[in-house]
């Protein structure tokens, strides 16, 4: 009996001293699903990602987005003009032509020209209701001459800021540039280029590098949602000429920490594309989805904890924040559905019942609902 136990032992030991040894990470770039005991040999894969924006095929420059820079500089000409509405009448004509890039140069009231158009990237179900604001925004303008008050458009003044509302108190002008940040800017980027349909393409071949493009359509479409973005290559270092949603971002970092995820999220998704690891491309696209939607609703809550201080106290500011916060709110239905937070039954309460369409109606108590439901919905 103790003989057999023996044998039995020494069999025992000499099947485990025979298993085979290798990498048994399945993560790993070496794995060996034959081997059954880790000898500590796996290799993983190392993302090689850059400082700046700044990709080449090893020669070349492979970035281009400069499409997207137009319609920033688009966006950027149109509001100047709409605020010009404090000491002019504005033209529905001159704002539609600009949305619609009419003959090229704005209807002529751009300083350059493009074949880009606003018009075409906003989505779709909301072009009529950007057209009714500025439509709303050229008759305030009629009365920019008048004090603004409770059924009267005209002008506020606070300091040295002077604002345009229309009869019920709302500045159009923040309206229409916030909420195409979000139906352009922030739709294009998180939902039609980190979309299937701009993602699961081609990444192998360059476009055409006889006509200088040497990036595959699947860089080309991450470099497009990035240009939508409005930081330089070297954000958050330099924060010079940032604007639109980069400025914003900027704006949040002390709450968010967003400008690193924001901007290794567009470095570390490039690089990732470039050295063909989609998995992690696939990470990054939902970080900066997450970030993104975080930004416009922290701004929202930052603009309504303002006009709630300045409720009775300064008009002008309290009808300026609560357009800002309204419009940040809207940009919220924008985030692709398959990250966002916030439900489009919750943005409608906030807007419509929260706030409402007449914004001298507006109470504190509205101030404070709206507050405590996006303090409640993002846990800020």
């Amino acid at each position: 009996m103790n003989r057999t136990l023996v044998i039995l032992g020494f069999s025992t030991m000499a099947l485990l001293s025979c298993k085979k040894e290798g990498c048994t990470d399945s993560t790993a770039l070496n794995y060996n699903e034959e081997a059954k005991k880790d000898d500590g040999s796996c290799e993983y894969f190392q993302l090689t990602v850059p400082t700046t924006y700044s990709f080449t095929d090893g020669t070349n420059n492979t970035v281009s987005y400069g499409g997207q820079t137009e319609r920033l500089d688009q966006l950027t000409e149109m509001t100047t003009y709409m605020k010009t509405g404090t000491t002019g009448v504005l033209t529905y004509q001159a704002l539609t032509d600009m949305f619609a890039n009419t003959g090229g140069n704005g209807g002529g009231n751009f300083s350059f020209t493009s074949t880009k158009k606003l018009m075409d990237k906003c989505l779709a179900a909301d072009t009529s209701l950007f057209i009714d604001y500025m439509d709303s925004l050229a008759i305030a303008s009629q009365d920019y001459a008048s004090t603004a008050t409770d059924g009267q458009a005209g002008t506020l003044t606070s300091g040295t800021s002077t604002y345009l509302f229309a009869a019920n108190g709302i500045e159009y002008t923040q309206l229409i540039e916030k909420g195409l940040m979000g139906a352009v800017f922030m739709y294009q980027s998180t939902q039609v280029y980190f979309g299937s349909g701009k993602m699961n393409v081609d990444n192998t071949t360059p476009v055409d590098a006889g006509a200088g493009e040497y990036y595959t359509e699947m860089e080309h479409h991450w470099d497009e949602a990035f240009g939508y973005f409005g930081v330089p290559v070297d954000f958050p270092t330099n924060t010079s000429g940032i604007r639109f949603w980069g400025k914003y971002c900027n704006s949040r970092n002390g709450d968010l920490g967003c400008n690193a995820v924001m901007m290794n999220g567009f470095l570390r998704g490039r690089a990732a594309i470039s050295q063909d690891a989609l998995d992690i491309r696939d990470e990054e696209i939902l970080n900066i989805r997450k970030m993104w939607e975080k930004i416009s609703a922290r701004q929202a809550l930052q603009y309504l904890e303002d006009a709630k201080s300045n409720f009775g106290v300064d008009n002008a500011l309290f009808l300026h924040e609560l357009s800002e916060a309204y419009a940040f709110i809207m940009c919220l239905k924008y985030v692709p559905l398959e990250t966002r937070v916030i439900t489009y039954t919750e943005i409608e309460t906030l807007l419509d019942t929260h706030i409402g369409a007449d914004f001298w109606q507006v109470t504190q108590a509205d101030l404070t609902n709206a507050i405590n439901s996006l303090n409640s919905i993002y846990g800020f």
